[in-house]
């Protein structure tokens, strides 16, 4: 399965962090994956998220509203 493949699997099941992609998917560059998707015409929306730690993350959530695939 292509990484693209694999994000978009996870994204129909929930949110998607950079670090959940990494351990869980292998995917180590997801906004380049996701910048991808997105030009491909996937409706993925992104959010700052703040971590327990101070940290600030991307979450990338796919829109179901405007799903047409």
């Amino acid at each position: 399965m292509s990484q693209n493949a694999s994000i978009l699997a996870a994204l129909k099941r929930g949110p998607l962090t950079p670090l959940y992609a990494l351990q869980q998917l292998g995917v180590m560059r997801l906004a380049a994956r996701v910048y991808e998707l997105r030009q491909a015409g996937y409706p993925i929306t992104s959010r700052k998220r703040e971590l327990l730690s101070g940290k600030k993350v991307a979450e990338y959530s796919l829109d179901a509203k405007r799903t047409r695939r």
